[in-house]
C-alpha cells in the first residue's frame, strides 16, 4: 500500500504559528495546478506500481483551488497511478471556503473525506491564531459537511496558548463529541522560530506560550475523548474505533508515499526526498522535465529511529519482532537495553513482545524516543 500527498502551497492569509510553505496569494495558482498534474506523470514510477490507498490534498489551503484546478491534479493522479476502489482522498479545507456549491463539486471530484482547520470554536482563541473564520461559521461548516453526505470528517483543534482556559478548551473538545465527529487531531501550540507568533511573544505583544498550560490541556484532552469513547491511536490523534486517518496511519507505519509539489516530502522506506520550496524554482524545473528535489538515503540507524519515533506514538507501539526482523538482534538488544527503565517506572507498558506508551509516557513520548536512538556505530 502506499498514498500520495499533494501540497497546495496557497493561503489567504497566513496563521501566526504556521511554519510550512504557503504563499499568501493567488499569484501562478493555476500554473502550480499543472505543474503538480505533470509532476505526476514525471514521479509516476517512484511508487513502484504499489496500489495506492489515500491521496492526501494539504497545505496551505487546498480548498482554495476551483474545481477545476483539483480535478485536473486529480485526473493526473489516476491517469498515473493505480488507486484503489476504496482509496481515501482527504482535502484539507478551511470553514471560509466550505459552501453547498463546493462541497458538491468535491465530492463530484471523488473526494471522500475532509480535515477541516476549525483550531477552536471560539472568536477570542481564532484572533489570538489570527485565523479568518469565526467559531459560529466553524459549527456551521461542519454541519453543512454532514448534511450532504461527507460523514468521514476531521477536525484540527489547537491547545496550550494563553487565552484558551481549561473550561474553555473542554467546551471545543464537547463541540467536537456532540456533533459524533469521527476524527479530531489535536495539537499544543508551538512557537516555531521566525513566525509571527515567534516575534509577537519576543516584542511582547502577546503573552508566551506555557509549557504547564499545554501538558493540562493534553491531559483534559486524554481524559475526554476517552470518556466519549474515542480511540488515542496517536499521540496527536484521536477516532472512533476503526475511523483511523489511513493517510496519516500509513506514514507513522512507515510505508511509502510520494508528494508532489512545492515543498512536498517523500518517502519509499530507504530514502527521502523533498521538493523545492519555492514556486518560480519549482515550475521552471517541471517546464523543463525536471524533478526539483534533494534526497538523503537513509542508513539503517536513521530507518531504527524512525521506526521507534514513530511506532511510540500510536497504539501499535514497537515490537520486538519487527525490530529484529528489519534491523537486526544488535537493534533489539540495544531497544531492550534502553527500554527497561521505562517499563519500571511505569512510562511504557510491555504487552507481549510490544512497547506501548501510557498516559504517563505520553507526556514524554518525544524524550523516551530520543533516548531509545542508536547512533551510526551500531
Amino acid at each position: 500500500m502506499a498514498g500520495i500527498y499533494i501540497h497546495i502551497p496557497y493561503c489567504r492569509q497566513k496563521c501566526h504559528y504556521c511554519n510550512f510553505f504557503s504563499v499568501a496569494s493567488a499569484k501562478f495558482m493555476p500554473e502550480v495546478a499543472s505543474a503538480i498534474a505533470r509532476e505526476s506523470l514525471l514521479q509516476h514510477s517512484y511508487l513502484n506500481d504499489t496500489t495506492v490507498t489515500s491521496v492526501y490534498f494539504g497545505g496551505g489551503t487546498p480548498s482554495l483551488l476551483n474545481p477545476a484546478l483539483l480535478g485536473g491534479i486529480m485526473d493526473a493522479v489516476t491517469n498515473n497511478f493505480s488507486l484503489s476502489g476504496d482509496a481515501e482522498i482527504t482535502l484539507e479545507a478551511n470553514p471560509d471556503d466550505v459552501n453547498s456549491a463546493n462541497l458538491n463539486a468535491w465530492k463530484n471530484l471523488g473526494i471522500n473525506r475532509l480535515s477541516m482547520g476549525v483550531q477552536s470554536f471560539r472568536n477570542e482563541d481564532l484572533r489570538y491564531l489570527n485565523r479568518i473564520h469565526t467559531g459560529s461559521k466553524a459549527l456551521e461548516c461542519i454541519d453543512l459537511a454532514q448534511e450532504h453526505g461527507f460523514e468521514n470528517l476531521t477536525i484540527d483543534l489547537i491547545y496550550g496558548f494563553p487565552v484558551l482556559s481549561d473550561e474553555a478548551w473542554l467546551d471545543n473538545l464537547q463541540q467536537v463529541i456532540n456533533r459524533n465527529i469521527p476524527h479530531l487531531s489535536a495539537y499544543a501550540l508551538t512557537v516555531e522560530p521566525r513566525t509571527a507568533l515567534d516575534v509577537m511573544i519576543r516584542k511582547g505583544k502577546i503573552a508566551p506560550v506555557e509549557e504547564g498550560q499545554a501538558v493540562r490541556h493534553f491531559e483534559l484532552l486524554m481524559e475526554a475523548m476517552e470518556k466519549a469513547g474515542y480511540l488515542h491511536y496517536e499521540i496527536s490523534n484521536f477516532c472512533k474505533p476503526d475511523r483511523y486517518a489511513r493517510h496519516n496511519t500509513a506514514y507513522w507505519k512507515g510505508e511509502p508515499y510520494l508528494g508532489l509539489g512545492p515543498s512536498a516530502h517523500s518517502f519509499n522506506g530507504r530514502s527521502r526526498q523533498w521538493n523545492v520550496s519555492g514556486i518560480g524554482e519549482y515550475l521552471q524545473a517541471i517546464e523543463s522535465g525536471k524533478i526539483p528535489h534533494d534526497i538523503e538515503t537513509l542508513e539503517v540507524s536513521q530507518q531504527y529511529n524512525e521506526y521507534v519515533m514513530t511506532g511510540l506514538r500510536t497504539m501499535w507501539g514497537c515490537r520486538e519482532s519487527e525490530i529484529e526482523l528489519r534491523f537486526g538482534k544488535d537493534y533489539l538488544s540495544h531497544f531492550l537495553k534502553g527500554i527497561v527503565k521505562y517499563v519500571a517506572s511505569g512510562h511504557i507498558l510491555k504487552d507481549n513482545d510490544g512497547y506501548i506508551l501510557t498516559n504517563k509516557g505520553k507526556l514524554m513520548a518525544d524524550g523516551i524516543a530520543a533516548d531509545l536512538f542508536a547512533d551510526d556505530g551500531m
